[in-house]
Protein backbone atom coordinates (compact mmCIF):
# COMPACT_ATOMS: atom_id res chain seq x y z
CA UNK A 1 0.00 0.00 0.00
CA UNK A 2 1.17 3.50 -0.84
CA UNK A 3 -0.18 6.76 0.56
CA UNK A 4 -0.95 9.17 -2.29
CA UNK A 5 -1.96 12.76 -1.55
CA UNK A 6 -4.23 14.21 -4.24
CA UNK A 7 -4.48 18.01 -4.25
CA UNK A 8 -7.76 19.20 -5.70
CA UNK A 9 -9.43 16.11 -4.34
CA UNK A 10 -13.01 17.02 -5.24
CA UNK A 11 -12.34 17.49 -8.94
CA UNK A 12 -13.75 14.97 -11.39
CA UNK A 13 -10.32 13.61 -12.32
CA UNK A 14 -9.31 13.39 -8.67
CA UNK A 15 -12.47 11.53 -7.66
CA UNK A 16 -11.85 8.99 -10.41
CA UNK A 17 -8.24 8.69 -9.27
CA UNK A 18 -9.18 8.11 -5.64
CA UNK A 19 -11.36 5.21 -6.72
CA UNK A 20 -8.62 3.68 -8.88
CA UNK A 21 -6.06 3.95 -6.10
CA UNK A 22 -8.42 2.43 -3.56
CA UNK A 23 -9.18 -0.46 -5.93
CA UNK A 24 -5.52 -1.39 -6.13
CA UNK A 25 -5.03 -1.13 -2.38
CA UNK A 26 -3.43 2.29 -2.05
CA UNK A 27 -4.54 5.02 0.34
CA UNK A 28 -5.82 8.11 -1.43
CA UNK A 29 -5.70 11.22 0.75
CA UNK A 30 -7.83 13.80 -1.06
CA UNK A 31 -7.07 17.41 -0.14
CA UNK A 32 -10.21 19.55 -0.35
CA UNK A 33 -11.04 23.15 0.52
CA UNK A 34 -14.69 22.66 1.41
CA UNK A 35 -15.47 20.15 4.20
CA UNK A 36 -18.93 19.69 2.69
CA UNK A 37 -17.24 17.72 -0.09
CA UNK A 38 -15.96 15.06 2.32
CA UNK A 39 -18.84 12.69 1.66
CA UNK A 40 -18.21 12.77 -2.10
CA UNK A 41 -14.55 11.95 -1.53
CA UNK A 42 -15.39 9.07 0.79
CA UNK A 43 -17.90 7.64 -1.67
CA UNK A 44 -15.21 7.71 -4.35
CA UNK A 45 -12.81 5.78 -2.12
CA UNK A 46 -10.64 8.59 -0.78
CA UNK A 47 -9.88 9.94 2.67
CA UNK A 48 -10.70 13.67 2.88
CA UNK A 49 -8.17 16.14 4.27
CA UNK A 50 -9.41 19.72 4.56
CA UNK A 51 -6.82 22.33 3.56
CA UNK A 52 -7.20 25.47 1.45
CA UNK A 53 -4.06 25.27 -0.70
CA UNK A 54 -4.70 28.76 -2.07
CA UNK A 55 -4.00 30.11 1.42
CA UNK A 56 -1.82 27.41 2.98
CA UNK A 57 1.89 28.11 3.33
CA UNK A 58 4.68 25.61 2.69
CA UNK A 59 4.88 24.29 6.29
CA UNK A 60 1.12 23.67 6.38
CA UNK A 61 1.26 21.79 3.11
CA UNK A 62 4.31 19.83 4.22
CA UNK A 63 2.40 18.74 7.31
CA UNK A 64 -0.44 17.50 5.11
CA UNK A 65 2.07 15.54 3.01
CA UNK A 66 3.68 13.81 6.01
CA UNK A 67 4.26 10.08 5.45
CA UNK A 68 3.05 10.27 1.84
CA UNK A 69 4.72 8.26 -0.90
CA UNK A 70 3.63 10.64 -3.65
CA UNK A 71 1.79 13.91 -4.27
CA UNK A 72 -0.51 14.50 -7.23
CA UNK A 73 -1.42 18.06 -8.20
CA UNK A 74 -4.89 17.99 -9.76
CA UNK A 75 -6.16 21.35 -8.55
CA UNK A 76 -7.06 24.44 -10.54
CA UNK A 77 -8.78 27.78 -10.19
CA UNK A 78 -11.20 26.88 -12.97
CA UNK A 79 -10.54 29.90 -15.16
CA UNK A 80 -12.20 33.29 -14.93
CA UNK A 81 -10.32 35.68 -12.68
CA UNK A 82 -6.67 35.97 -13.71
CA UNK A 83 -5.47 36.88 -10.22
CA UNK A 84 -6.99 33.74 -8.73
CA UNK A 85 -5.66 31.66 -11.61
CA UNK A 86 -2.14 32.77 -10.76
CA UNK A 87 -2.80 32.30 -7.03
CA UNK A 88 -3.84 28.67 -7.47
CA UNK A 89 -2.35 27.34 -10.70
CA UNK A 90 1.06 28.98 -10.23
CA UNK A 91 1.67 30.11 -6.65
CA UNK A 92 -0.08 27.35 -4.73
CA UNK A 93 1.31 24.70 -7.09
CA UNK A 94 4.83 26.00 -6.56
CA UNK A 95 4.35 25.95 -2.79
CA UNK A 96 3.09 22.37 -3.03
CA UNK A 97 6.27 21.38 -4.86
CA UNK A 98 8.40 23.04 -2.19
CA UNK A 99 6.30 21.42 0.52
CA UNK A 100 6.77 17.96 -0.97
CA UNK A 101 10.52 18.49 -0.88
CA UNK A 102 10.32 19.74 2.70
CA UNK A 103 8.24 16.72 3.72
CA UNK A 104 10.66 14.32 2.05
CA UNK A 105 8.15 13.15 -0.56
CA UNK A 106 10.16 12.35 -3.67
CA UNK A 107 7.41 11.51 -6.16
CA UNK A 108 5.32 14.34 -7.62
CA UNK A 109 2.89 14.08 -10.53
CA UNK A 110 1.62 17.34 -11.99
CA UNK A 111 -1.56 17.43 -14.06
CA UNK A 112 -0.91 20.20 -16.56
CA UNK A 113 -2.31 20.67 -20.08
CA UNK A 114 -1.39 19.60 -23.57
CA UNK A 115 0.06 22.96 -24.63
CA UNK A 116 2.26 23.73 -21.63
CA UNK A 117 5.40 24.78 -23.50
CA UNK A 118 7.18 28.15 -23.76
CA UNK A 119 5.86 28.51 -27.31
CA UNK A 120 2.24 27.75 -26.39
CA UNK A 121 1.15 30.58 -28.66
CA UNK A 122 -1.55 32.04 -26.41
CA UNK A 123 -1.50 35.85 -26.81
CA UNK A 124 -1.43 37.98 -23.68
CA UNK A 125 -4.80 39.56 -24.49
CA UNK A 126 -6.46 36.12 -24.63
CA UNK A 127 -8.43 35.25 -21.45
CA UNK A 128 -6.72 31.83 -21.50
CA UNK A 129 -3.24 33.39 -21.25
CA UNK A 130 -3.23 33.57 -17.44
CA UNK A 131 -3.85 29.83 -17.20
CA UNK A 132 -1.22 28.95 -19.81
CA UNK A 133 1.32 31.26 -18.18
CA UNK A 134 0.57 30.03 -14.65
CA UNK A 135 0.75 26.36 -15.59
CA UNK A 136 4.04 26.79 -17.42
CA UNK A 137 5.54 28.56 -14.39
CA UNK A 138 4.41 25.73 -12.10
CA UNK A 139 5.70 23.09 -14.50
CA UNK A 140 9.06 24.83 -14.78
CA UNK A 141 9.28 25.07 -10.99
CA UNK A 142 8.75 21.31 -10.78
CA UNK A 143 11.34 20.63 -13.49
CA UNK A 144 13.86 22.70 -11.54
CA UNK A 145 13.25 20.75 -8.33
CA UNK A 146 15.08 17.65 -7.16
CA UNK A 147 11.86 15.64 -7.01
CA UNK A 148 11.05 12.56 -9.07
CA UNK A 149 8.56 14.41 -11.21
CA UNK A 150 6.20 13.65 -14.04
CA UNK A 151 4.19 16.31 -15.85
CA UNK A 152 1.09 15.07 -17.63
CA UNK A 153 -0.40 17.13 -20.45
CA UNK A 154 -3.89 15.90 -21.34
CA UNK A 155 -5.86 17.57 -24.08
CA UNK A 156 -9.38 18.95 -23.76
CA UNK A 157 -11.15 17.09 -20.97
CA UNK A 158 -14.45 15.35 -21.61
CA UNK A 159 -16.91 13.27 -19.62
CA UNK A 160 -16.56 10.28 -21.93
CA UNK A 161 -16.56 6.86 -20.26
CA UNK A 162 -13.17 5.26 -19.60
CA UNK A 163 -11.52 3.37 -22.45
CA UNK A 164 -8.18 2.50 -20.86
CA UNK A 165 -6.46 3.66 -24.05
CA UNK A 166 -4.62 6.83 -25.11
CA UNK A 167 -2.16 8.20 -27.64
CA UNK A 168 0.97 10.15 -26.71
CA UNK A 169 0.93 11.74 -30.16
CA UNK A 170 -2.40 13.58 -29.97
CA UNK A 171 -3.75 15.63 -32.85
CA UNK A 172 -5.58 18.95 -32.51
CA UNK A 173 -6.94 19.59 -29.04
CA UNK A 174 -6.37 15.97 -28.02
CA UNK A 175 -9.73 15.36 -26.37
CA UNK A 176 -9.62 12.76 -23.62
CA UNK A 177 -12.01 11.60 -20.93
CA UNK A 178 -11.40 12.57 -17.33
CA UNK A 179 -11.64 8.93 -16.29
CA UNK A 180 -8.79 8.05 -18.63
CA UNK A 181 -6.74 10.98 -17.32
CA UNK A 182 -7.14 9.52 -13.84
CA UNK A 183 -6.01 6.14 -15.14
CA UNK A 184 -2.92 7.74 -16.71
CA UNK A 185 -2.04 9.35 -13.37
CA UNK A 186 -2.47 6.05 -11.56
CA UNK A 187 -0.27 4.27 -14.11
CA UNK A 188 2.40 6.99 -14.08
CA UNK A 189 2.71 6.75 -10.30
CA UNK A 190 3.99 3.17 -10.59
CA UNK A 191 5.95 3.54 -13.84
CA UNK A 192 9.52 4.77 -13.12
CA UNK A 193 10.07 5.35 -16.85
CA UNK A 194 7.75 8.37 -16.64
CA UNK A 195 10.00 10.19 -14.16
CA UNK A 196 11.51 13.37 -15.56
CA UNK A 197 9.14 13.55 -18.50
CA UNK A 198 6.41 15.80 -19.84
CA UNK A 199 3.86 13.49 -21.44
CA UNK A 200 1.21 14.92 -23.77
CA UNK A 201 -1.72 12.65 -24.50
CA UNK A 202 -5.24 12.34 -25.78
CA UNK A 203 -7.76 9.62 -26.47
CA UNK A 204 -6.28 6.86 -28.58
CA UNK A 205 -5.96 3.16 -29.28
CA UNK A 206 -2.98 2.07 -27.16
CA UNK A 207 -3.39 0.62 -23.68
CA UNK A 208 -2.35 3.26 -21.14
CA UNK A 209 0.49 1.28 -19.54
CA UNK A 210 1.90 0.38 -22.95
CA UNK A 211 1.61 3.97 -24.21
CA UNK A 212 3.52 5.35 -21.24
CA UNK A 213 6.33 2.84 -21.61
CA UNK A 214 6.56 3.43 -25.36
CA UNK A 215 6.60 7.20 -24.91
CA UNK A 216 9.30 7.01 -22.26
CA UNK A 217 11.46 5.01 -24.63
CA UNK A 218 10.96 7.44 -27.49
CA UNK A 219 12.98 10.53 -28.33
CA UNK A 220 9.89 12.27 -29.70
CA UNK A 221 8.98 14.01 -26.44
CA UNK A 222 11.69 15.22 -24.12
CA UNK A 223 11.28 16.67 -20.62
Amino acid sequence: MERIVIIGGHGKVALHLAGLLAERGDEAVSVIRNPAHSADVERAGGHPAVLDVEKADVPAMAEAFADADAVVWSAGAGGGDAARTYAVDRDAAQRAIDAAAEAGVRRFVMVSWIGSTPDHGIPEDDPFFAYADAKLAADDHLRASDLDWTILGPGTLTLDPPTGRITTAPQGNGEVGRADVAAVIAAALVQPATIGRFIRFGAGDTLIAEALVAEAGSSAVQA
